[in-house]
């Protein structure tokens, strides 16, 4: 069992509207020691917010990507709470991130090495029809054997062994993928949790049509890597 408790690391870009809730949220998640959040290169009020409910801001002062505010996130609290687990949350969960409790028991009770939140269907449809999610699924059954539920999920807890077993991460929207797959390879134990958390939909306008396909771009670089290192 390990005492520390966990450290929540948000990276966050432009999410001022959202945050707030989420880490007040995060403040009732008893196994949550400590909280930082990434503010990668917002252009709005997201790193005052966070500074205002006291806990650690680390600033971009450029878009970096989520892999890289990940690594700042987890490089700090590397630094103030060494050993302890790593808890990733998206910004944009807000009053469910309260929720986040039951996947963090697994890894401190040494059940599991990481644990993958798998969410409920969402309020509002805006799904982009598995273009991302199938090859993301079919790559890490193919270089592992195991297969994901939910291969893109960015909630996620695990310990500081496995984290570090798993760096470089992966670039970008691939960052989920390539952890999935190398924490698996380093002979970690992966267990996909349910958790009712409620996150601000894609939508399938232009813009999340060109997110998809930045995120396909990033996951198939992930899948390319890996391949590569396998073979």
């Amino acid at each position: 069992m390990t005492e520390q408790g966990v450290v929540a690391v948000i990276p966050a870009k432009d999410e001022a509207q959202r945050l707030g809730a989420t880490l007040s949220a995060l403040a009732r998640v008893p196994q949550v020691s400590a909280v930082i959040v990434v503010d990668d290169g917002s252009r709005d009020r997201t790193a005052v917010i966070a500074e205002q409910t006291g806990v650690l801001v680390c600033r971009h002062t450029r878009n970096q990507g989520k892999a890289a505010a990940m690594q700042t996130g987890a490089q700090a609290a590397g630094e103030r709470h060494p050993g302890a687990a790593l808890l990733f949350v998206d910004a944009d969960l807000a009053d469910s991130a309260a929720g986040l409790g039951v996947l963090c028991d697994p890894v401190l009770a040494g059940e599991a090495d990481m644990t993958i939140a798998v969410l409920p269907p969402q309020d509002r449809a805006g799904g982009g029809f598995g273009f991302v999610v199938r090859p993301a699924r079919d790559g890490i059954r193919e270089l592992t054997g195991w297969e994901a539920a939910q291969p893109l999920s960015g909630m996620r807890c695990l310990t500081r062994d496995a984290f570090d077993a798993a760096m470089p991460l992966a670039r970008g929207w691939g960052v989920e993928v390539g952890l999935t797959i190398d924490v698996l390879r380093s002979g970690g134990r992966v267990l996909e949790v349910p958790c009712a958390l409620r996150h601000r939909v894609t939508g399938r306008g232009w813009r999340a049509q060109v997110h998809r396909a930045r995120q396909y771009r990033d996951v198939r670089r992930a899948l390319g890597a890996r391949r590569r290192l396998g073979s």
